[in-house]
């Protein structure tokens, strides 16, 4: 039997918590507590009784109790403060308020949080739970033009078309770097289907001769085995938007047709005025994403001379403004000197394309180090709405919501993001992201556990080295922290806890001092 309620499922024959989809760790006992008080729902449960079912009538101090409660409380997003799922009722107990549906067992889920992803998994990993939605992931097309230096074009295909289906809000779409993580490898679309929790795959070929380019693209239903669609496409260069549009649209007729013909879909985008400028940043992009300074300088290089051809390519102005933010919290620059130049290009790319996604994340990136937190979240949701399978953007709205102080609704966004994109060689970020946001909530355990798992993921992530410093330094885990802040060193040789002050925008100043304390307690001056 599963209860469900808000974002959570509390399966009581697997005795797993979940919530938004993700597995939640929690001790034996919270366990036994949260499914006790979900289950008499309707009373008011006395401290007798709960010491009669939990500890099996053995008398323990009030300050057990009360740290289960706050672990039960945490496990769900819920807060003493708050009480919005569990309720103390002075004098009488507890009483569990929210809204308890039971329903039939389903099939196992994934853990996302407690089973990293990891591309170098077989076939033995437990499959994610297919979302609500027709899932579907797009395989990289391969390049068949023989020249290596073509990869970035037949990329760019790929991610275009999922950037494309990604905007249709009845789509589940696995994000760009969770799909790439299978670029060059031999392995049957089962295994990826089960891994990425889709039921659909798409995956093609691209061969670029001269001025002309030939499109092969299939998509298969995994269930089955069989091809529901395949089109060949041979066009000149020119031509090549209106080919992605195309198979974008043939695509979800395929899957969708009654929805197809409700909504009479038409993959709406601004495509840029110049191929060159497509090239270039479909180029800088193959750069970001490896996230790294050096490749972060050559994405810019790029992406100015895509603007320098196309001034109103509203996506490079765009992916540019992030760049360059994105560098300075990596404290790879000096956040004074690169703010109004991403600023610049964030107003301008808003201006050019309104309806482009990556425009609105970087405005809203940029608002975030201006501390204009309202207009940062405001950005950040209305790039997600443009396209709701953004890992990207779910990733930074989660750490701005944990910057404005609300860590339970920033754990939440981290975990969509991982969800969004299982297998994403970012996921160290997304992990760095939900450690933050259990420090913030004072949870430094399980925030130390999801650095460490960051950090296994990228080593030279800065954010995680942060997060961990501080988490050890507050847990009193003296050797931890000293390590932590050694390596930390090593990775962002300019920190300081003066440039943590000053450089990080967390708006409310008691969560200021409260990560300036941890890392105090660590050794950083």
């Amino acid at each position: 039997m599963i209860l469900s309620f808000d974002d959570c499922e509390i399966d009581l024959e697997r005795r797993e918590l979940r919530r938004a989809g993700m597995a939640v760790h929690v001790e034996p006992q919270v366990f036994d507590l949260l499914a006790y008080l979900a289950q008499n729902g309707d009373r008011v449960v006395s401290k007798d009784e709960i010491f009669a079912s939990i500890w099996e009538g053995r008398i323990v101090s009030d300050s057990t109790l009360t740290s289960r409660i706050n672990a039960a409380r945490t496990a769900v997003g819920d807060s003493g403060k708050e009480q919005k799922l569990i309720r103390t009722v002075p004098r009488k107990g507890l009483r569990f308020v929210g809204d308890v549906r039971t329903e039939p067992d389903r099939p196992e889920p994934a853990d996302t949080l407690n089973s990293p992803p990891d591309a170098t998994d077989g076939p033995t990993r437990a499959a994610l739970q297919l979302p609500d939605r027709p899932a579907i992931a797009v395989l990289p097309f391969i390049n068949m033009s023989g020249e290596l230096e073509q990869e970035y074009f037949s990329d760019g295909i790929s991610e275009d078309i999922i950037t494309g289906l990604s905007k249709l809000r009845w789509f589940f779409v696995i994000a760009r770097n969770s799909s790439f993580t299978y670029k060059g490898k031999s392995v049957h679309m089962r295994q990826i289907a089960e891994e990425l929790g889709v039921g659909y795959v798409v995956e093609g070929s691209v061969r670029k001769s001269g001025d002309r380019v030939r499109i092969t693209a299939q998509l298969n239903d995994v269930a089955t085995g069989s091809h529901i669609w395949a089109e060949r496409y041979d066009r000149d260069l020119a031509d090549v938007f209106a080919v992605q549009d195309e198979i974008t649209e043939s695509i979800v007729a395929a899957i969708e047709p009654q929805l197809y013909a409700a909504e009479n879909f038409r993959a709406r985008r601004k495509a840029p005025g110049s191929l060159d400028a497509w090239d270039l940043v479909m180029r800088a992009l193959s750069h970001y994403w490896r996230v790294t300074r050096q490749d972060n300088v050559v994405a810019q290089a790029l992406l100015e001379k895509a603007i320098a051809i196309d001034p109103n390519y509203g996506q490079a102005l765009g992916v540019l403004a992030t760049s360059h933010i994105f560098g300075a919290h990596m404290g790879w620059g000096d956040m004074a000197t690169v703010a109004p130049i991403a600023e610049r290009a964030a107003l301008a790319a808003v201006e050019a394309d309104s309806e482009d996604p990556w425009a609105h994340h970087g405005l809203a990136y940029v608002y975030l180090f201006a501390r204009r937190f309202d207009d940062s979240l405001a950005e950040f949701e209305l790039a997600l709405r443009l396209n709701p399978n953004f890992s990207l953007a779910q990733a930074f709205y989660g750490v701005t919501l944990c910057y404005c102080g609300r860590w339970q609704e920033g754990d939440l966004a981290a975990r969509r993001a991982l969800r969004l994109s299982p297998r994403d060689p970012l996921s160290a970020l997304y992990y760095g992201i939900a450690a933050y946001a259990q420090f913030i909530g004072h949870n430094y355990d399980e925030a130390i556990r999801l650095a460490h798992e960051s950090l296994r993921q990228r080593a030279d992530f800065v954010g995680g080295h942060r997060v961990l410093t501080a988490a050890a330094g507050m847990a009193g885990q003296n050797e931890v922290a000293s390590i932590a802040l050694r390596e930390l060193r090593r990775a962002q040789p300019n920190v300081t806890l003066a440039w943590i002050a000053n450089e990080l925008p967390m708006k409310q100043p008691a969560d200021r001092e409260h990560y300036l304390e941890g890392l105090r307690r660590a050794g950083l001056e």
